[in-house]
């Protein structure tokens, strides 16, 4: 009997094992088979200090992520790089999140990279590194069980544009303007932002802001679909007030509702309609006859 037991068990851990690692590389773009060393990256990112990410956690189930660098508008340091990172495994972590809000300290979102921490990693293979470390960042960003919108004050320039797009939605405020500078600096997104921008707005109209890199203020991004709307207030902690209030519409609820919601809706936006279909099934098991399920039927009959 023993050695049975032991295959039985031995096999239960392999499939353990196996199923950790395929996670690991469902929330990972990039893993060493291309080049990617998470480790030496980080290691060089932190060479390059400066500012930080902060992140609150309220009792509403709403997080707020800061970015706080502003004296230089916010810009990404290699070290706020690393720390978005942690805020991110942290956020994968907070089972009673149901909604994020990301903005920037000092009534402006982010003006990109760091030109200091860029003029150091010239050669194109250190680009790379950093890019797939941020692409992984901000694709496990994407694909929380929150719903995410970035509050735009003052200037999302370059990165910060980016980022933007790694939300599930975008809402700016009178004066603000999103930018997609990189073909001045004679560059293209490295950071995921073009793909998402064409899932956002369309291959045309990515195109003209990728090629134009002219400023986008809020009436056009409105019309684009790039923005849901224009907030009244353009400052500080009005602003965020406005922000909160705004996604509470869509957060009100059960966390386990909300989290499932964001789950369909990120399995349909980027897996094959099959795949989509299968785990949308899997979502709906997890729901269906929980708690949030049997009080509604309680307290609302359909047939009325």
């Amino acid at each position: 009997i023993f050695p049975e037991m032991a295959l039985a068990l031995w096999k239960n851990l392999l499939q353990t094992a196996k199923k950790r690692i395929l996670q690991q590389r469902m929330l990972s773009l990039y893993n060493s088979a291309h080049g990617y060393e998470e480790e030496l990256i980080k290691k060089k990112l932190q060479q390059f200090s400066g500012g930080s990410i902060n992140l609150s956690k309220e009792d509403n189930g709403i997080g707020i992520l800061t970015l706080n660098n502003p004296k230089l508008m916010n810009a990404f340091t290699g070290t706020m790089m690393v720390e978005l990172q942690e805020r991110v495994t942290e956020l994968e972590n907070w089972k009673d999140g149901k909604g994020l809000i990301i903005h920037g300290a000092g009534n402006t979102f982010c003006s990109g990279s760091d030109l200091n921490a860029v003029k150091e990693i010239p050669n194109s293979q250190d680009g790379m590194n950093m890019c797939m470390f941020m692409q992984n960042t901000l694709t496990r960003l994407m694909r929380l069980p929150l719903i995410s919108v970035a509050l735009v004050q003052g200037k999302a320039f370059g990165g910060g544009a980016e980022l933007t797009t790694a939300c599930d939605f975008r809402l700016m405020t009178p004066g603000s303007e999103i930018r997609f500078v990189h073909k001045h600096m004679g560059l293209v997104p490295g950071w995921g932002g073009a793909a998402r921008l064409v899932r956002i707005v369309g291959g045309g109209a990515a195109l003209q802001l990728l090629g134009g890199a002219a400023p986008v203020g809020p009436e056009r991004a409105r019309s684009l679909g790039l923005s849901e709307g224009t907030l009244p207030c353009a400052g500080g902690t009005a602003a965020l007030g406005e922000a909160r209030a705004w996604l509470t519409q869509y957060t009100d609820g059960p966390a386990s509702v909300i989290r499932a919601v964001k789950k369909v809706v990120t399995a349909g936006r980027e897996l094959p309609l099959e795949a989509a279909l299968r785990t949308e099934k899997d979502i709906f098991g997890t729901v269906w006859g929980g708690p949030a399920n049997l009080e509604a039927l309680v307290k609302r009959p359909k047939h009325r």
